[in-house]
């Protein structure tokens, strides 16, 4: 299998899962933001998919794949086509027609929508999974910002805000699900719509310190938020203060060399939580002055949000000057044209004895009532939440941390409806717009993400639930028959068992295998060495924890089907070597909180049953874990198949651990494949080289390739690269 692990760290990556990725030969870098996934990335990818997949179609989803080439048409009549800006790919054919390459499907899917013609054909899911452009202006950190990426997103259609609220809900706890199946730590918080409108949101952020997000929460009552719409509760206003520093008029005062809130609070006695700051945006080509308490820094999405602006920009220096006559560091609202509308913090409502520039260099205001000498057109909470603030809900200091958003859902509202005057026939005839909702998560993302939080020293250490194989046989000693044939009959046996495995038969030293293993984060190792076979016995080594237990060969197979279970049942509870994913003390926190409670409802009896989704009557993750050829071959002769109890011959159960001897079962039908047969298993091929290959070239260096190969099993066509790859020198 081709898996180019690389000896040293790549020099270009800096976050742990970019490096990680590189390293062990999951993915290879085209260009900045373009990615090829290598075999082992795309088996992992499958996993994540197939996960998601299946939460989808617990809750009655349904799955539509859309083109990703679009008419811009469709997008200038919902407004998108200006709004996305840059961030959208633009292109035209040979026609001179205008086409985009779509980030997301609201258009199409509203079109689509259009169909319904009744109310009776609501509520609907529809969900797909796409390749996805956005011309993003730093790709970076490997697969977490790219310009091309895979994401699933599904879209929600109902004829009210009450059905709107029951499919929000439906996708949030399938997004819980699916993440915890995932083992990536998940925190819902409340966050902006952004570009997409509607009237509510929830992100989901895995807490790390390589995230670009800034998430604002609780551990005491479990609210959580991202800065972009966080709210922190303000101490009271002194209301003696305020009446001391009042005057009848404002006041001026000359404050020369001044620029900053500090040297104004330093120099003239005036403390920054009674000053009025006044920055100048330009908001959709249009000049807007923002006022602040001296103390409090903008949130540029708050003040995006509150003005519905597309675009959004401090103004330059000489855009200042030529409204305002005066330079940043003297600039203030009070007595300016009313040409200039004014937007101002919920924070500065009702003060007063306030002090702000008089838009004289070099001059200021002391005394200013902010309701009597300032004309504020909007008032709206522009101000970033900071750490250690008090929670708006239970009082307790705010926390900060960084994390990475792998996952947003949307209450769009009637957005798109409106937009493509979409209508179904309501209860009483009438034509009624439906409401609309949508729901992303990006898988590459989703990959990083569960490095960032599962990784060592030693390299990555995947969930077993994703991992691109569940086990690794590793023959110690390949040039010794006894073990190499020892190795062999493990490999088989395990995946006989239904074990996703693959055998190391490299003839490389242990250690080198051992690494690569690591490094790849494969969660258990199989070793066959001399020793362990003279006494009957393997080594079964947990990646996570580090832990050897020496087990009967006979019995391998049992072993890893049962710690295999295990891991996949923990994942959600420790990260490796047992660190909590979550801040100290979070988890515990956040899950014993009323928010929690009232947001995540475990389903009985644990992971659902998931409807048959191949051919062997196994479901996606399942079918993932044996080649297509080993389920058809299963199929047919182990009684497995969806036609067994067609034919009246009874489905068998799994093989016995140990590799005891398989019940005889009913016979073949006469003139059956299988009664025409001789043997359920050809004569074994060559591990190293198919029967046709030529023979291979003496190894003439150390740098010389030595491919490891997927072992198949026997009966099937060809042999299916697979394996630790080597190591590049």
């Amino acid at each position: 299998m081709h898996i180019p692990t690389l000896r040293d760290d790549p020099a270009e990556a800096g976050a742990p899962s970019h490096r990680l990725l590189l390293r062990a030969g999951y993915v290879r870098q085209l260009m900045a933001g373009h990615y090829s996934l290598l075999p082992l990335a795309v088996r992992v990818r499958l996993k994540v998919i197939g996960i998601i997949r299946e939460e989808m179609n617990r809750i009655g989803a349904q799955e539509f794949v859309m083109p990703v080439m679009q008419p811009a048409e469709i997008w200038q009549r919902s407004g998108r086509f200006a709004i996305m800006g840059d961030e959208l790919f633009k292109l035209k054919d040979r026609k001179g027609a205008e086409l985009v390459l779509s980030m997301t499907s609201e258009e199409v899917i509203t079109l689509l929508a259009g169909e319904l013609s009744s109310y009776r054909a609501l509520p609907q899911m529809w969900y797909q999974f796409q390749t996805k452009l956005r011309d993003e202006p730093r790709p970076k950190a490997g697969l977490m910002r790219t310009r091309e990426f895979t994401m699933k997103d599904s879209y929600s259609f109902d004829l009210d805000a009450d059905g709107l609220d029951k499919s929000f809900d439906a996708h949030r706890g399938a997004y819980i699900r699916a993440y915890e199946r995932l083992g990536i730590p998940a925190i819902p918080v409340e966050a902006s719509n952004g570009a997409m409108g509607g009237s509510g949101s929830t992100e989901f952020i895995c807490p790390s310190d390589t995230g670009e997000d800034d998430i604002v929460y609780s551990p005491e009552c479990g609210y959580a938020a991202n800065i972009e719409a966080a709210v922190s509760a303000l101490a009271p206003v002194d209301p003696a203060a305020d009446a001391a520093a009042a005057r009848d008029a404002p006041e001026r005062f000359d404050t020369p060399g001044v620029r900053t809130i500090e040297d104004l609070a330093t120099g003239y006695a005036a403390p920054a939580d009674r000053q009025v700051k006044t920055l100048v945006y330009v908001l959709d080509g249009k000049l807007a002055l923002v006022l602040l308490r001296g103390d409090h820094a903008l949130e540029e999405q708050k003040l995006i949000d509150a003005t519905g602006a597309i675009a959004a920009r401090p103004a330059e220096a000489a855009e200042i000057f030529a409204a305002l006559g005066a330079h940043p560091g003297s600039l203030g609202a009070v007595g300016v044209s009313s040409d200039l509308p004014v937007l101002a913090d919920l924070a500065l409502r009702g003060r007063s004895g306030m002090t702000t520039g008089a838009n004289t260099d070099d001059v200021h205001l002391r005394g200013v009532d902010v309701a009597r000498d300032i004309s504020v057109g909007k008032w709206a909470d522009l101000r970033a939440a900071e750490d250690g603030e008090p929670c708006p809900r239970c009082g307790n200091p705010l926390q900060v941390i960084k994390g990475i958003e792998i996952g947003h859902i949307f209450k769009l509202g009637y957005k798109y409806t409106d937009a493509f005057d979409i209508t179904v026939s309501g209860p009483d005839g009438k034509p009624v717009k439906p409401i609309m909702g949508c729901y992303g998560i990006g898988v590459e993302r989703a990959m990083a993400a569960c490095i960032e939080v599962h990784h060592d020293d030693k390299g990555i250490v995947w969930p077993a639930a994703i991992a691109p194989f569940e086990a690794v046989v590793v023959v110690a000693q390949q040039n010794d028959a006894a073990v190499a044939e020892a190795g062999e009959r493990a490999y088989r046996a395990l995946l006989d068992a239904g074990v996703d495995v693959i055998i190391d038969d490299r003839p490389d030293r242990a250690g080198v295998k051992f690494s690569d293993a690591e490094l790849v984060g494969i969660p258990f190792r199989i070793t066959i060495g001399k020793r362990g076979l003279a006494a009957g016995t393997a080594e079964l080594t947990d990646r996570a924890t580090g832990e050897m237990v020496t087990v009967p060969l006979d019995d391998i197979a049992k072993h890893v089907r049962e710690a295999v279970a295990q891991a996949i049942a923990a994942t959600t509870r420790l990260s490796p070597g047992g660190r909590p994913p979550y801040p100290a003390g979070f988890r515990a926190r956040w899950q014993k909180s009323p928010s929690y409670r009232a947001r995540i409802r475990p389903s009985p009896g644990g992971t659902p049953p998931v409807p048959p989704m191949s051919e062997g009557g196994g479901t996606a993750a399942q079918c993932l874990r044996r080649p297509p050829s080993a389920i058809r071959r299963r199929s047919r002769l182990r009684g497995r198949g969806p036609g067994c109890a067609a034919r009246g011959r009874p489905r068998r159960g799994p093989p016995p651990a140990g590799g005891a001897e398989r019940s005889a079962g009913p016979g073949p039908r006469p003139g059956s494949r299988r009664s025409r047969r001789p043997s359920r298993r050809p004569p074994r091929r060559s591990c190293t080289r198919s029967p046709r290959s030529p023979a291979p070239s003496p190894r003439t260096s150390r740098a010389t390739p030595r491919p490891a190969r997927r072992r198949t099993p026997a009966g099937t066509a060809g042999q299916t690269p697979a394996g630790p790859g080597r190591r590049t020198r």
